[in-house]
């Protein structure tokens, strides 16, 4: 039976992203903390995420040349929409390809990646989400690895299906925000089981869920 990990970059005062959903300060110049996290990633099986994350990453991944695009590629994905296999449209979509070209130089390439292809043959889970999970979970392997967006992240929270937390906290405090445990019923105690801090600011925080 494999476990579910949230991992998820918050801000030191506990917000994932802006009022306006921006969270350009998570990606910081530290290479050890980008080390870590590309680790991390690999210690999974499967990708899961909300509809609108997908969207965005189908639309990025598949050309992206990153330190994070092999495993965020490679490993295979689930996303979590009422729209059933029609979300997997923005996998075949030409809008990556489009951006890769006005971004080449940087991080991407006008080239497909290896594994880019498992972005369209996502699974899509459609029916209740504790029922989706569980089935998930029922399979033998490592890890399934959650990545948001918040939506998704905080009903992943409030149903309990969080095994495990993965935090990655940012030394920037934004004021206001995206909160990640908006929707506790009660109060959640987690049990820290690892910490470990980085040159440039940021500290890895795992928790076991209570």
């Amino acid at each position: 039976m494999r476990e579910l990990i949230l991992k998820m970059s918050i801000s030191i005062d506990g917000f994932v992203s802006d009022l306006d959903g921006e969270n350009k300060w998570m990606f910081g110049s530290d290479p050890e903390a980008k080390a870590w996290a590309v680790e991390t990633i690999w210690n999974a099986s499967l990708h899961i995420m909300g509809s609108r994350s997908f969207q965005a990453m189908a639309a990025w991944w598949p050309t992206s040349t990153d330190v994070f695009a092999p495993p965020m590629n490679q490993i295979p994905k689930a996303v979590f929409s009422r729209q059933g296999p029609a979300i997997l449209r923005s996998a075949y979509s030409t809008a990556g390809l489009n951006e890769a070209r006005a971004h080449a130089g940087s991080t991407q390439s006008t080239e497909r990646q290896p594994g880019a292809d498992s972005w369209a043959n996502a699974y899509v889970a459609s029916g209740d989400l504790t029922e989706e999970i569980a089935r998930l979970k029922a399979r033998e392997g490592k890890p399934i690895m959650a990545h948001g967006g918040v939506s998704f992240a905080r009903s992943l929270i409030a149903r309990k299906l969080v095994d495990q937390f993965v935090l990655g906290v940012h030394p920037v405090a934004l004021g206001k925000g995206l909160p990640l445990f908006s929707e506790l019923a009660a109060p959640m105690p987690p049990k820290l089981i690892h910490s470990k801090a980085f040159p440039g600011g940021v500290m890895a925080q795992i928790y076991r869920a209570a």
